[in-house]
């Protein structure tokens, strides 16, 4: 369908921003229902309370970050498109890194804006996600294309499970084991199998070897962790 002729677009889209930042959500809120065009935005600080809301209400795009406590971004992305495929996702998140984005569109993403970016981005790609488009900026896509075509070096992480990278992002940010189970509601047995499975695939013989790898592959954020 011609994106300008979608009946969507012109009738006021039905919107929810999921995040666990009360903050966010409400930002985005202001902008979204700031713009005049009779946008419906509804608020989840989580999957579990996206899905809950997905099953009772139409909505036609879903703004989705990627590091939430419980059920990540990433498997959320996988419900929506699997659960409720008219529904499109545009993900809003900290990470500027292609790993991520990559992970995003594999999973079913059509849109991927980094927060420091949203001020300036986020109604263009919330118009062309909900109509049927892509959206990625114009730096990532580019860093995107190099790794697919082969002319940038693909990182080692790549090679870690979403939830891996999940764990290994929290160790390099300075969490503790237990406060990583604790925010992503696992155990802290399961979480330290993921970092002996992390160190493994790495080739890396301890955490100072971990956060020193994590450092040097920019998977941190001035973004705290949450």
């Amino acid at each position: 369908m011609d994106p300008t002729t979608n009946p969507v677009a012109a009738a006021g889209l039905r919107i929810i921003v999921v995040d666990d930042h009360a903050v966010v959500r409400e930002g985005l809120v202001r902008i979204l229902e700031g713009t005049g065009r009779g946008f419906s935005v509804a608020e989840a600080s989580g999957g579990f309370q996206a899905l809950e809301w997905l099953r009772r209400h139409p909505v036609d795009l879903a703004i989705v970050d990627l590091s939430m406590p419980g059920m990540s971004g990433i498997d959320l992305i996988r419900r929506i498109r699997g659960e409720f495929p008219a529904t499109a996702v545009l993900v809003l998140s900290m990470h500027a890194e292609e790993q991520y984005a990559m992970r995003a569109f594999k999973a079913g993403a059509s849109g991927y804006v980094t927060k420091d970016r949203a001020g300036a981005e986020l109604v263009d790609a919330v118009t062309k996600v909900a109509r049927g488009g892509a959206y990625v900026t114009e730096s990532l896509a580019e860093r995107v294309v190099q790794q697919l075509n082969g002319s940038a070096a693909v990182p080692g992480h790549e090679r870690l499970s979403d939830r891996e990278l999940e764990v290994l992002r929290r160790i390099v940010a300075g969490e503790r084991l237990a406060d990583i189970a604790n925010a992503l509601h696992l155990s802290i047995k399961t979480v330290s199998t993921h970092k002996r499975r992390i160190q493994d695939k790495l080739g890396l013989p301890s955490t100072a070897a971990l956060v020193r790898y994590g450092m040097e592959q920019g998977l941190v954020s001035d973004e705290p962790v949450r």
